[in-house]
């Protein structure tokens, strides 16, 4: 009797480890799968433009330009706000000769009543030479994950994102099959226990 209690116990136990297992592949994975999703419609629906979700955009740091504050590997998340909400001291993401950038706003200037951003990495001894404009401006840093970069990088990627979508689909199918079999079991213990 008491190894069929500790058996029960093991079993118990084992269950909510699976259960518990499960519930974090799935609070995990499909937010995951949501977004990436999102952004690969996003791309192919506008391929000129940086996709985002919900007006966030993230970006992997590749330089050491704004350390300590930003360091390389990073993940980043910016968002698009409008024009007047960019203050100086405010860290940017704009696009520079098809290359994003990640700086501080050192300064506004407005030429022709249009308004240009100085821009400097916080590392760096000297501002960026060009002067960037708000057309330019892929959005104001919001947050960022500390080297989580590499990560989010495998995460765009469309094969991760078929992978990913297995994952959560053969969890499914193995927890219905566990989950028949149990009901099975159980009812063969009823069956068995009126017949007894």
């Amino acid at each position: 009797m008491y190894k069929i209690d500790k058996i029960q116990k093991e079993y118990k136990k084992m269950h909510l480890i699976g259960k518990v297992i499960s519930i974090i592949t799935y609070i995990i994975l499909i937010p995951i799968i949501i977004f990436n999703f999102t952004l690969i419609i996003k791309s192919f629906i506008n391929p000129n433009k940086t996709p985002d979700f919900f007006g966030y955009k993230n970006f992997v740091i590749v330089s050491g330009s704004m350390e300590p504050t930003i360091k390389i590997g990073d993940a980043i998340f910016v968002k698009e706000v409008p024009e007047e909400e960019i203050k100086e001291k405010d860290i940017i993401s704009f696009d520079e000769d098809g290359v994003i950038v990640t700086h501080r706003v050192v300064d506004i200037i407005e030429e022709d009543g249009v308004k240009k951003y100085k821009t400097k990495g916080d590392n760096n001894n000297t501002s960026d030479k060009e002067l960037t404009t708000y057309d330019k401006i892929e959005g104001k840093y919001q947050f960022k994950i500390n080297q989580f970069g590499l990560i989010i990088d495998i995460l765009k990627n469309r094969f991760t994102l078929i992978a990913l979508i297995l994952i959560v689909v053969l969890v499914s199918l193995n927890k219905s099959r566990i989950d028949k079999k149990k009901q099975l079991r159980k009812e063969k213990r009823q069956k068995y226990d009126e017949e007894n």
